[in-house]
């Protein structure tokens, strides 16, 4: 028989290679994504330009969970169709910080638009018994996006109920970043935040979160933790 030669594949590079990587784990992105933009806010949210810089970087984050729900249950569609509007919302808050009601629907749009993202990763990560690498990142994309999202909510509600939030710097409402601080204090269940919430509306939102955070050990991380080692007796 003559002898058949192969040739070697070419390695990808630049562009093919990262939609490459996209296509074969989008959730790592995403989570990239998402702690690089809580890294660059420190910097970004002091300056009218870097708020829109990270409105871009949201967008961005929006585009890349949109891709990331077509491995899920999640719909696609509805998805986009609630995120890029609610990313322009957020843009025309951030040039009018006193219109009240674009930054609320605005906030609590991409709010929305997170809990579905985290639905579907959580969904992912339910829908058979394998664990695989992109499944592990979309435990930690799901985490890093209900971080997000109720910090979108705290957003929302205190545009709606001004000081519904206290902290060291008097003023009627809280920055991103310290929402987000308050956020991830919450939903990992540590409570070291000097930020806290004394309205109503707002504490409501607060118990929400705290009750999300032990589910998503309890449900999540304990499910991956049982795949994992059912894989390992294999």
């Amino acid at each position: 028989m003559p002898e058949v030669w192969y040739a070697p594949k070419k390695p990808l590079s630049g562009r093919d290679y990262w939609v490459a990587v996209l296509r074969k784990q989008p959730s790592a992105i995403l989570l990239a994504i998402q702690l690089l933009a809580i890294l660059l806010l420190p910097w970004l949210e002091a300056q009218l330009w870097g708020r829109l810089v990270f409105v871009v970087i949201s967008f961005f984050a929006v585009t890349i969970a949109a891709f990331v729900t077509r491995s899920t249950p999640s719909l696609t569609w509805l998805a986009l169709l609630i995120g890029v509007p609610c990313v322009a919302l957020e843009a025309w808050s951030v040039l009018s910080p006193d219109n009240v009601l674009v930054g609320a629907v605005g906030h609590f749009g991409l709010a929305a638009f997170y809990l579905y993202v985290a639905y579907g990763l959580v969904s992912y990560v339910f829908s058979d018994s394998w664990v695989t690498s992109d499944e592990l990142f979309a435990v930690g994309a799901a985490f890093t996006v209900l971080l997000f999202a109720f910090a979108y909510l705290y957003l929302g509600v205190q545009f709606i109920w001004p000081e519904s939030f206290t902290g060291h710097v008097p003023g009627p409402r809280r920055t991103f970043l310290e929402l987000l601080f308050f956020s991830a204090a919450n939903l990992t269940s540590v409570g070291l935040s000097d930020v806290g919430a004394v309205r109503p509306h707002a504490r409501a939102v607060t118990i929400i979160e705290q009750l999300a955070g032990v589910m998503y050990v309890a449900m999540v991380i304990s499910r991956l933790v049982a795949l994992t080692v059912a894989k390992a007796r294999r």
